[in-house]
């Protein structure tokens, strides 16, 4: 081997080696403080562990915090949130979106507690048969709660690895290549804070706009970096837009009191709260949807709110033209719906784009 490619060998052998000593170094001065994770020397729990990673699956931290704050108040361990109801769970979760999370994380909490006795189990393997755990998740916790040297890979640590490997596939066929490249990064020991702080590196300095490069740990030898495209990581294949939906929302008032329905349990946001609402189509018109407004004896007009309501879902945006109209006193609530007080809608599951509905619906 000719000396000049056996020295690059040497010195990319020996960044490699020094790479996961240096970003636990970062870490141990640099570490977020975050409500679900353990003070340095400490044990982390796998209750706190699990129940983060559940709502930060496509969540940001700022968003997370309060909510988790919220379950771990109501419901401490485990145990607790198992023995709790799918509503109560779904009634605390409203506005944090993607509500299949929590279905699965009740749905999980039962089976620790009626399986394994209240205790999460301490392998991939085990994890990974447990309600709403995917190989990412199960990954983590078993890193973070149990310290076994696995690498679990979040949207922050492919930023760091495709841009210190400068790795060229689109992201999407790039993921295996950056979960073997990114197990690298792992020491000998301290699997968990070793994927802590590849996260917080990724959150707080390799970001993805005006990532802060000086004050990198592993800034020495980022290929990205070397080649001052840094912000061109990770490659993307351009995405697809959603087709619009149309559809109506019709807001129904009975006094102080507003007629709602659950959703059912599977799909797009399963066992939620809801106004009667029309189905919601592309290209569909306002008369088609308003002919799907629910059946009131007493309601002989409908009155169409100015404006439309918006929202965007992860696979399409919606528009919802909001109708309301007013009973009297003694107005039964059609089949599979019912009448709740307006004051007390904060206690009902409702997801965002209902309340965005209601809201408008009632000027307020």
């Amino acid at each position: 081997m000719p000396a000049l490619a056996a020295r690059k060998q040497q010195t990319a052998t020996e960044h490699s080696a020094s790479r996961p000593a240096l970003l636990l170094d970062w870490y141990d001065r640099h570490r977020r403080r975050l409500p679900w994770r353990a003070a340095a020397g400490e044990r982390a729990d796998p209750y706190r562990v699990w129940l983060s990673e559940i709502m930060l699956q496509q969540t940001g931290v700022k968003t997370v915090g309060p909510y988790f704050e919220k379950f771990l108040a109501r419901w401490p361990d485990v145990a607790a949130l198992g023995s709790a109801s799918l509503d109560d769970v779904l009634r605390m979760w409203a506005g944090l979106g993607y509500y299949s999370r929590a279905r699965n994380l009740h749905a999980c909490a039962v089976a620790v507690l009626r399986d394994h006795g209240g205790v999460f189990p301490d392998t991939e393997e085990g994890l990974r048969r447990l309600p709403g755990i995917g190989p990412y998740t199960a990954k983590a916790i078993a890193a973070i709660a149990f310290d076994i040297r696995t690498m679990p890979v979040d949207g922050n640590i492919e930023r760091v690895v495709s841009r210190l490997y400068a790795v060229e596939e689109p992201l999407q066929q790039a993921k295996p290549r950056i979960q073997e490249l990114a197990s690298t990064l792992l020491g000998p020991s301290r699997a968990g804070d070793s994927a802590q702080a590849l996260m917080d590196l990724g959150a707080s300095i390799c970001t993805p706009k005006k990532p802060a490069c000086a004050l990198c740990p592993l800034n020495d030898d980022c290929a990205a970096r070397l080649h001052g495209d840094q912000e061109t990581f990770p490659r993307k294949a351009l995405k697809k837009a959603g087709t619009l939906r149309r559809g109506a929302a019709f807001i129904v008032t009975r006094g102080d009191e507003l007629l709602v329905r659950t959703r059912a349990e599977k799909g797009l946001l399963g066992g939620m709260t809801e106004v009667p609402v029309s189905d919601w189509l592309a290209g569909q018109d306002d008369g088609a949807a308003l002919n799907q407004a629910p059946e009131l004896k007493s309601v002989t007009r409908w009155h169409r709110k100015a404006g439309v309501v918006t929202h965007v879902f992860t696979h399409f945006p919606l528009e919802l033209v909001i109708y309301t109209a007013d009973v009297a006193a003694r107005v039964r609530a059609p089949a599979g719906m019912r009448w709740v007080p307006i004051a007390t809608l904060a206690d009902e599951a409702l997801p965002n784009v209902m309340r965005k509905a209601i809201a408008h619906g009632l000027d307020i």
